[in-house]
């Protein structure tokens, strides 16, 4: 197994186990709603917007591993974001996690979640780890629809 596929591994089961900004945030600005009609993982997330920035951020829900991490991720990630610096990321890892398995990863696009570009070794994967991105951007464009990764 290669570096990055052992470290892929590594951070997936630790988000897993301890998933970071975990639970409701009850004063919240925004919340959306997620789902993955493909295995069945449903998201909300909790986001609060003050001038233009996401200054916490907080999910709960149900799913596989891979969608629990990743939502861990993008919320360690998006926090202190302003919400155009937070779709900006959004387009970069969802970039990432569609390109090609055979095509390199640019990991200055999108530093530590690059670690999230082993899930293209398991195409069915891909929505599970897109899903709390989905959400994201729709907590900013529009938290009434339920964002989904079809």
């Amino acid at each position: 197994m290669s570096d990055l596929s052992d470290l892929y591994q590594e951070v997936i089961l630790d988000h897993n186990r301890r998933p970071r900004n975990w639970g409701a945030l009850t004063d919240a600005t925004r919340k959306a709603e997620g789902y993955n009609p493909l295995c069945g993982d449903r998201l909300t997330l909790h986001v609060k917007i003050e001038a233009d920035r996401i200054v916490a951020v907080s999910f709960e829900g149900s799913g596989c591993a891979i969608s629990k991490a990743s939502a861990s991720l993008m919320t360690d990630a998006v926090k202190g974001r302003t919400l155009e610096e937070a779709l900006d990321l959004f387009g970069r890892v969802h970039d990432m996690l569609t390109t090609p398995i055979d095509q390199p990863v640019d990991e200055g696009r999108v530093g530590k979640l690059a670690v999230l570009a082993g899930v293209r070794e398991f195409p069915t994967r891909v929505k599970c780890a897109s899903l709390a991105w989905h959400t994201l951007k729709s907590a900013i464009t529009n938290p009434a629809e339920t964002a989904k990764t079809e």
